[in-house]
Order: C-alpha cells, then sequence, then structure tokens
C-alpha cells in the first residue's frame, strides 16, 4: 500500500486509475497547487442480508420463561 499524490489536472486525466488504486488499498491524495484537498479513499462495503435461523439450536428457553413472576407481584 503506497500513497499516490496527484494534482487536479492529473487526477481529472487518471481517474479511472486511481479509483483502482484506492480500491486497491493505496492512498490517493488530490492536491491543488502542492496543497493536499482531498484523499479518495474505498467505501466500506454493505454487509448482507441477515440470515434468519442462523442460530437455531444454539439457544435454549427454560421451560418456564413466560411464566408468571410473583416477586413482582407486590409492585403492582
Amino acid at each position: 500500500m503506497g500513497v499516490t499524490r496527484v494534482n487536479v489536472a492529473e487526477a481529472k486525466a487518471r481517474l479511472s486509475e486511481l479509483i483502482e488504486a484506492a480500491c486497491a488499498g493505496d492512498e490517493v491524495v488530490i492536491a491543488r497547487r502542492g496543497v493536499p484537498l482531498v484523499r479518495l479513499v474505498r467505501l466500506p462495503q454493505k454487509k448482507g442480508r441477515p440470515t434468519f435461523g442462523k442460530l437455531r439450536g444454539q439457544i435454549r428457553l427454560a421451560p418456564d420463561f413466560d411464566a408468571p413472576l410473583d416477586e413482582l407481584a407486590e409492585y403492582r
């Protein structure tokens, strides 16, 4: 992973190449008159959709998990 520094005019001419470099993990800095202005980076990839049922069989509930709680009756 390297750092690529280019000026605005060069960035316009090589945009596709600079995007590929950023996607590969290189840091791309675009400058105007030698002053760094922006950094071109790859956006984080969106995670896939959740898989329902993925934890099936791994979570166990007590048989009386929904039984009334007698100790809370005094607070009602």
